[in-house]
């Protein structure tokens, strides 16, 4: 018997998204109905709404979720009811050439669930990044449910399933800082200040926040930058370089997803550096360098899909190292809002009031 709820969605390109009644099925084989607990307003489901990642308009909204394992289906094994999980969208599949080749944290062919939720009309709705969390129930994968410590807040468990978890991951993982390096975060929303508390887990000694706001470059003090630069006043590339000896960064990581922070990203690297690119563009934008200062420079210029992390593996290790008091999360918790709150939350992330605006269903 389908569940009926509740669910944030977005019907057009641009438009306000509503609360609807939808209808969540009975989980199938190899699916997981799970209650959600909690669910961050990440700038991933801004961009679904404004039609910026594909146009399967009606989407539920919502993806950086915790919750309760209520039922699972035919053949699943991995989570059973009652399991606190946090929700990841790379469920990795074991069998594409990625996965077959060792590299499940780039798994191509990750998995969602089979059937569709819908409105009460029967109208099939698109899950934001397979999973759909603002919402009081959601249908998966049961490989999107990664079992966590349940004495973890839902409100900051929910957060690694999607933007804190990939920016720890662009520094721990992409950007492989080590012990003693040096290292320069553009751009200190949620994803940056995650960022800098990755190269601080990672060991580096030298971590350098940049934005255009004084505000968030003290939040990103607070989680561990031992320098800032407001790039409204200073020039970063020479700031950064005159912070490290002359030199530049050993990793730069781009957390906006602009090509002219890339290009600031690129020059303020060291001889031989990283450049990290973990801000999300929007279709169109492009950047150019000159070839000679791409094969001069050398080093490494990657991308980051999801902080390269593996959700079964550094989930869990980063829950641990929350109940141990290693790993502020509850930090980039600004506010907790009721379901129906999205679209102002919506507002006050573009206005730069927030880290993580979290939807608590219990409000």
């Amino acid at each position: 018997m389908p569940f009926e709820g509740r669910g944030v969605v977005a019907t057009g390109a641009g438009k306000p998204v509503t609360l609807e009644t939808i209808l969540v099925p009975d989980p199938g084989p190899g699916e997981a109905l799970v209650a959600v607990q909690a669910c961050g307003v990440c700038h991933t489901d801004l961009h679904y709404r404004e039609g910026g990642i594909t146009p399967d308009f009606p989407f539920l909204l919502g993806h950086e979720a915790a919750g309760v394992v209520e039922q699972v289906g035919a053949g699943v094994t991995s989570v059973v009811p009652g399991d606190f999980v946090v929700l990841n969208w790379r469920a990795v599949c074991g069998e594409c050439r990625s996965c077959r080749r060792g590299r499940p944290q780039y798994c191509f062919a990750t998995h969602n669930a089979t059937q569709r939720m819908t409105l009460l009309d029967g109208t099939p709705l698109t899950p934001a990044l397979g999973i759909g969390a603002f919402a009081d129930k959601t249908l998966v994968a049961a490989g999107q449910c990664t079992p966590v410590d349940r004495r973890a807040s839902p409100e900051a468990a929910g957060l690694l399933g999607c933007g804190v978890m990939a920016g720890i991951g662009s520094a721990m993982f992409t950007g492989e800082v080590g012990p003693g390096d040096s290292v320069a975060v553009f751009g200190c929303g949620g994803v940056g200040c995650a960022a800098v508390v990755g190269a601080r887990l990672a060991g580096a000694a030298t971590v350098i926040a940049v934005d255009l706001d004084d505000a968030k470059l003290e939040l990103a003090r607070g989680f561990g930058a031992t320098a800032s630069v407001n790039a409204s006043t200073s020039d970063p590339v020479e700031a950064i370089r005159a912070l490290t000896g002359g030199n530049g960064a050993d990793v730069c990581i781009e957390a906006v997803g602009d090509p002219a922070v890339m290009e600031q990203a690129f020059y303020a690297r060291d001889l031989a550096g990283t450049l990290v690119q973990v801000g999300v563009p929007t279709p169109g934008m492009t950047i150019e360098l000159p070839m000679t200062e791409f094969f001069g420079r050398g080093g490494r210029l990657k991308p980051s899909w999801y902080g390269d992390c593996l959700p079964s593996r550094d989930f869990p290790m980063l829950i641990d190292l929350y109940l141990q008091g290693r790993l502020d999360l509850d930090g980039f918790v600004s506010e907790t809002i009721p379901l129906d709150g999205v679209e102002e939350a919506f507002a006050r992330m573009q206005r730069g009031e927030v880290l993580r605006s979290v939807v608590v269903n219990s409000l």
